[in-house]
């Protein structure tokens, strides 16, 4: 399966992990990484929220903030819904299970792209066809804790802590490049709360999100994932990356 760690693989495809005895993974935090996956894995639907901050650089080489607020919707093995608004605009995603569309929402605008037949493939595809990110999409494979493994080189249990008043375990994985941070919810389900990605080589550049408002198993139409254009929106059409 093609990395997608964290939205932001590409950054590391240049990355070669030591040998694996080189390795430090610490086994209560790999523990409760693969309970996570185990149970979000097992889920037939899921809702939630996402709050997101990303650092990114203006034209003058200075890091800015930058907020989004998501929604999320998944569905069985292929159905998706994202909604996202920030400072940089709104826009969604629906997946069918054979089409995906991405609907710019400010400039009214869509275009509608025949897909493969899973959420996983999918993501994959658009990810690495049109450099498409989908909110917080890593946690749902399930590869997640093995691509971790392979991709730093220390994963360690750092205790718990209290982070808006629930008690979370905090886990930190590190390579060379990045340092990522997880807040997991020591509740029934172990889901995630929150994480955070340090860019060493990149001024300590941060990529932040918070999950809010989960809602385990919800009956979702699967008419919900079916784009229905506005009557004035736009067709247009997108060139593959080269």
């Amino acid at each position: 399966m093609k990395k997608h760690i964290l939205l932001l693989a590409l950054l590391l495809s240049y990355f070669v992990s030591p040998s694996q005895n080189d390795k430090k993974m610490d086994s209560t935090a790999i523990f409760i990484l693969d309970r996570m996956s185990t149970i979000i894995g097992d889920l037939t639907s899921v809702t939630f929220d996402l709050n997101t901050s990303i650092d990114n650089y203006d034209d003058s080489k200075n890091i800015v903030k930058h907020y989004l607020k998501s929604t999320v919707s998944f569905s069985g093995p292929d159905k998706l819904l994202t909604k996202t608004e920030g400072t940089k605009g709104k826009y969604g995603f629906w997946y069918d299970g054979e089409y995906l569309t991405y609907y710019n929402v400010d400039e009214n605008n869509y275009v509608t792209l025949e897909a493969p037949d899973t959420t996983i493939e999918m993501i994959d595809e658009m990810h690495k066809n049109f450099d498409f990110k989908f909110p917080a999409a890593d946690f749902f494979y399930p590869s997640f804790t093995d691509d971790l493994m392979d991709m730093f080189d220390e994963i360690k249990f750092l205790g718990t802590v209290n982070l808006s008043d629930e008690i979370c375990y905090h886990i930190m994985a590190i390579n060379k490049d990045m340092t990522v941070q997880f807040w997991i919810s020591n509740k029934t389900y172990l889901l995630p709360k929150r994480f955070v990605i340090m860019y060493k080589n990149e001024e300590n550049m941060q990529y932040e999100a918070s999950f809010e408002n989960w809602s385990l198993n919800p009956n979702i139409p699967d008419a919900v994932f079916s784009f229905m254009a506005p009557p004035t929106a736009q067709l247009i059409s997108i060139l593959k990356q080269s």
